[in-house]
């Protein structure tokens, strides 16, 4: 009888052992399968779409004033940009590459002058940018060209077709 409290003990620190394993191992089950969905979900990048009130869509775009920059995406990593139409454009149509030095420089020279301008004239909103990427761009050209948007701080962007004058245009180029 003296023996039956020692055995009591004994299964006592067995069971206790085995409720502290089987925690264990589920916290790490847990923490394994937090970890697997968080390296599970996928990087995506945000796109702002364009408001869609009357009075957004009643108002013509005019293209013929500094706040809108146009930006045509050609075939090996080539970027054309212009200011205003194309027919008679504010800054003539100029060849540039991706980068610091490139199309970002450019973006944030367009966004700081209409943010100068703002202050003296309270019409002035913003810089719009038209993206037009060519039949023969691919589809790094535009991640690229819109992560060039995302550093410049450039908000209001458009992703449109070019028209058969731009092509021209890049095919000249």
């Amino acid at each position: 009888m003296e023996n039956l409290p020692e055995k009591t003990k004994s299964q006592k620190r067995t069971i206790r052992i085995i409720l502290i394993i089987i925690v264990s191992i589920s916290l790490l089950f847990v923490l394994f399968f937090m970890a697997v969905i968080k390296l599970t979900t996928p990087k995506v990048m945000t796109i702002n779409l364009p408001e869609t009130s009357k009075k957004l869509n009643n108002e013509p775009l005019d293209k013929t004033n500094t706040e809108s920059i146009t930006i045509l995406l050609g075939e090996n990593n080539k970027i054309i940009y212009y200011v205003g139409a194309l027919g008679s454009p504010i800054i003539s149509p100029k060849k540039t590459n991706y980068g610091e030095n490139g199309i970002r420089k450019e973006l944030i020279l367009q966004n700081k002058s209409i943010l100068e301008n703002s202050s003296k004239n309270p019409k002035s909103k913003k810089l719009i940018a038209i993206i037009k990427p060519s039949s023969k761009s691919t589809y790094k050209n535009l991640v690229d060209i819109l992560d060039e948007m995302a550093i410049a701080n450039i908000d209001t962007y458009a992703i449109v077709n070019d028209t058969p004058e731009e092509t021209k245009l890049l095919a000249a180029n």
